[in-house]
């Protein structure tokens, strides 16, 4: 198949597109998490502040080539994940480039930017840092897991691996979505969602109750800046995922941010009506419920 040149620029426009729209929800959730706490929260515009301020910042500190690669691979991974799968069904130019990849290439980039993360705390001389490894790729993979059957499942039902032909396969209205051809697959990828999304409950691993330890502390600058920068992409391109695979795709712009900003209320909501897991205790959950969800869900296809 010979590449077309003219999809870069569009899909530069998309990871243009997706990053703003990724900056302004974490955002609008930080606000929401504040209202709950009877609190007034940050303003919209203050994530552009932080984001610009940290690109703007240097640091003479050394801690090895591989802890500096950690947030690359990070962004890395989002950037990868977004591109290899069609934001919008049915427009060539909006495809990214997802006649080169299938679900099994989105799998992989899932998973690149937390090993990327975990290679590159492993260099930072941090006493604690294999304590957060450990606890990080233990919950990453126990919440993947579920996941990854749950694509199994649905790669059975359509007898494919490429997500653009998935999505074609749910054309034709809502009841044609695998929400309701396949429900059990979908219970289980969204109980997997929880987890991949880093948020309450299943945010431990992140540190957040611990104010000098943790990502933030161990990367500054211009290195925390990319960071946030990814924090802003990954979460809608595996939303994405979520969208093409389970819930019809979106054929315009508008679709798409609906049903991605839908989406992600779904962890807001859990996040903000529940409290904290400890580490073993989000791996058992997700062992006890979501992955017996997703072996049904192949059983039955």
């Amino acid at each position: 198949m010979q590449f077309d040149w003219m999809k870069i620029p569009y899909s530069l426009l998309t990871l243009f597109i997706v990053i703003n729209f990724g900056y302004l929800l974490n955002s609008f959730i930080a606000k929401i998490a504040a209202r709950v706490g009877r609190r007034r929260g940050i303003p919209i515009w203050q994530t552009y502040i932080d984001v610009v301020k940290n690109y703007g910042l240097r640091t003479s500190i050394t801690h090895g080539v591989m802890f500096y690669l950690g947030p690359v691979f990070r962004l890395s991974g989002g950037v990868g994940l977004l591109l290899f799968v069609p934001s919008i069904y049915g427009s060539y130019l909006f495809s990214n480039l997802s006649f080169a990849g299938d679900l099994i290439l989105a799998l992989y980039f899932v998973f690149f930017g937390t090993l990327g993360m975990a290679l590159g705390a492993a260099e930072s001389g941090h006493p604690y840092s294999a304590i957060g490894i450990t606890r990080g790729l233990s919950q990453v993979t126990a919440a993947e897991l579920p996941f990854a059957l749950a694509i199994f499942s649905v790669a059975l039902q359509y007898q494919t691996l490429s997500v653009t032909d998935i999505v074609a396969a749910q054309q034709g209205g809502i009841l044609h979505w695998t929400l309701f051809t396949n429900p059990l697959a979908v219970v289980a990828a969204m109980l997997s969602f929880l987890g991949s999304m880093m948020r309450p409950p299943f945010d431990v691993v992140l540190a957040p109750q611990e104010i000098p330890i943790g990502p933030p502390t161990e990367y500054h600058s211009s290195y925390l800046a990319l960071m946030q920068t990814n924090r802003a992409i990954f979460p809608i391109a595996k939303i994405v995922i979520y969208m093409n695979l389970f819930f019809g795709g979106a054929t315009n712009w508008p679709v798409f941010f609906l049903k991605v900003f839908l989406i992600y209320m779904w962890s807001v909501f859990v996040g903000v009506a529940f409290p904290r897991f400890r580490v073993d205790q989000s791996i058992r959950w997700f062992l006890i419920w979501a992955v017996p969800i997703g072996v049904l869900s192949i059983v039955l296809v």
